[in-house]
């Protein structure tokens, strides 16, 4: 696949590197110094780092702002977007306003619902899905023209992306959705955190029968655990996850205060055993509100120094 935009991540991907991506929580508030400490945390051991987008529904820092504190820093952000929030109007402004600062990077989302969040009177939006506003940034990229047809000056130059859960119910339909994204116009993804390595490789292969694996870079999502409880909550209570009775049980063996060294033990066998699966271009590494451990994630599992990219 050729370069189109100046993104790093898009030229790592192409290179044939493995990339390794990871993630910020923007604050419940606007002290610009939360996000700072927690991109410096990652700064040597990651290509490009997701600003999430007011994740689970909860009202936190833009997305947008927070990926401008990452770039000034001389970081790569990754601009998560939502429809759940915005109308058509709104998104392509937003997409403009990251273009002014030369933010290459976008994962296009739906969203949590709102009941989840802090404002559960809420109104959704919804006026594009996910996939539509992939096919608009690709119109706004590769066309110059916004939804109404009237042409844009300097048009944005993002890679986009999308995310994707192979385990969610029905499984037989998470292929073909795959390749709806993928016609629709997204050029790498980044999925729910993998517990379950037999059913990804599956997803993986019928991914592969289809031709997709040859038409976007997929990047493999991996959550390391603190414990055993962390272990039991996403396995009940996390819609669409798919975490092995195994992996629960190997956590409630390891004595308490060992256990988050045997998360990361596991999240670093996991990516060893990931590189073997064939179509997997990188890791996305989503440490919730830990990301001091991302450096040892990276470096334990070979993945450090990252190639430099000019």
């Amino acid at each position: 696949m050729s370069v189109k935009t100046p993104s790093k991540l898009e030229k790592i991907l192409a290179g044939g590197h493995l990339a390794v991506t990871s993630e910020c929580g923007p604050p419940r508030g606007s002290d610009p110094e939360v996000i700072q400490r927690k991109a410096e945390l990652l700064r040597r051991h990651v290509d490009a780092v997701n600003i999430t987008d007011n994740q689970t529904s909860v009202t936190r820092m833009c997305s947008l702002a927070a990926c401008i504190r990452l770039k000034l820093m001389g970081l790569e952000p990754i601009l998560q977007m939502v429809t759940r929030d915005r109308n058509r109007i709104a998104m392509q402004s937003d997409i403009l306003g990251a273009a002014s600062f030369d933010i290459h990077n976008i994962l296009c989302l739906s969203g949590d619902h709102q009941r989840f969040g802090d404002c559960a009177q809420g109104q959704n939006v919804h006026d594009l899905d996910s996939m539509q506003l992939a096919q608009t940034v690709r119109r706004m990229r590769d066309e110059g023209k916004f939804l109404g047809g009237d042409e844009i000056h300097r048009p944005p130059r993002m890679f986009v992306g999308a995310a994707e859960n192979p385990f969610a119910d029905p499984f037989e339909i998470r292929v073909p959705r795959l390749a709806k994204k993928i016609a629709a116009g997204v050029e790498f993804i980044q999925t729910q955190c993998i517990f379950n390595m037999e059913k990804f490789a599956l997803w993986m292969r019928q991914a592969g029968d289809r031709g997709l694996l040859d038409r976007v870079y997929i990047m493999a999502g991996l959550t390391p655990l603190k414990s055993a409880g962390m272990a039991r909550y996403m396995k009940s209570r996390v819609p669409g996850m798919a975490v092995r009775d195994a992996v629960v049980k190997r956590m409630a063996a390891t004595p308490k205060e060992k256990q988050a060294d045997e998360g990361i033990a596991i999240c670093i066998e996991s990516i060893e055993q990931l590189k073997s699966v064939p179509g997997v271009r990188g890791f996305h590494v989503m440490a919730i509100e830990w990301e001091e451990k991302v450096p040892e994630i990276v470096e334990r599992a070979g993945l450090f120094p990252r190639p430099v990219i000019e």
